[in-house]
């Protein structure tokens, strides 16, 4: 299914109304289990730090997905990636996952790292990107129900054509 519609705007002002926009598929997207949704004031004080970058995909006015960064030094992770459930499996996380690699690239970052629950659908979303995995931090992630989950933590080498 191609995904014409989408538009991704890239923000990197703490006061822009993407992060309204974000707060909408964090809710949606992040199950509630694993406590790994973030609250807006958290959000907006990531967004006042250097090197942050908050790419919001739209079609028409719904917000549908969103993939957060920071570079800094040559380096970039990606905090976060999330599409509203009612919009996957149309490559709207590949999207937006590619334009947050673009963005890290064109910050001047070499490398791209992330880390991501074990077992978390969205490893194969990266995998398939070309993330590679280097390390396992056991019990990393407390859920709100007392379970720890291993942290998986990916990175990938930019290309530079």
């Amino acid at each position: 299914m191609m995904d014409l519609g989408l538009q991704i705007n890239v923000s990197i002002d703490a006061s822009d109304p993407d992060i309204a926009a974000a707060m909408i598929v964090m809710q949606a997207a992040f199950p509630a289990e694993f406590g790994e949704a973030w609250s807006a004031p958290q959000l907006a004080a990531m967004m006042r730090l250097p090197g942050s970058i908050l790419a919001v995909g739209r079609i028409g006015d719904a917000p549908i997905g969103f993939g957060l960064l920071r570079s800094i030094a040559g380096e970039a992770e990606l905090l976060l990636l999330a599409v509203h459930p009612a919009y996957r499996g149309a490559s709207h996380g590949r999207r937006l996952l590619d334009r947050c690699m673009t963005e890290a690239e064109g910050s001047g970052a070499q490398t791209m790292f992330l880390e991501v629950r074990a077992g978390n659908p969205a490893i194969h979303l990266y995998s398939k990107a070309g993330f590679r995995q280097y390390n396992v931090r056991r019990d990393y992630y407390l859920g709100i129900d007392g379970n720890r989950y291993d942290a998986l933590s990916f990175k990938i080498i930019l290309g530079h054509d």
